[in-house]
C-alpha cells in the first residue's frame, strides 16, 4: 500500500450504504408511527411539544452555517475617479 494514496473503497461522493440504508428504515419507522408521534405531543405542554419539535427538526432542515462578515475592501472608498464622477469639486 503506498504512503498518502488511496488505493481502494469508496470513490470520493459516493455515498455509504449503511447510512442510506438506515435512514430509510428511519422513515419508514416514522411514516409508519406519525399518528402515535402526533398524539403523543399533543399530551405535552406547549413548552415541551416545541422542545421537541426543534430537536425533531434538526433531523429534517438542515443546519445553517455561520457566516463571516469581515471584508476587506482593497479600493480606496472614495476613489478620485468617483468624486469626479458624483460632482463634488475638482480634483487634480
Amino acid at each position: 500500500m503506498a504512503t498518502g494514496t488511496k488505493t481502494g473503497g469508496r470513490k470520493a461522493g459516493t455515498p455509504n450504504k449503511v447510512t442510506t440504508d438506515l435512514r430509510e428504515k428511519f422513515t419508514l419507522l416514522l411514516e409508519d408511527n406519525i399518528d402515535k408521534l402526533q398524539s403523543d405531543l399533543d399530551l405535552l405542554e406547549p413548552k415541551d411539544r416545541i422542545k421537541v419539535l426543534i430537536e425533531v427538526s434538526k433531523f429534517v432542515i438542515p443546519t445553517l452555517k455561520a457566516t463571516d462578515t469581515n471584508m476587506k475592501i482593497e479600493q480606496p472608498l472614495f476613489p478620485e475617479d468617483g468624486v469626479r464622477k458624483i460632482g463634488y469639486g475638482k480634483v487634480d
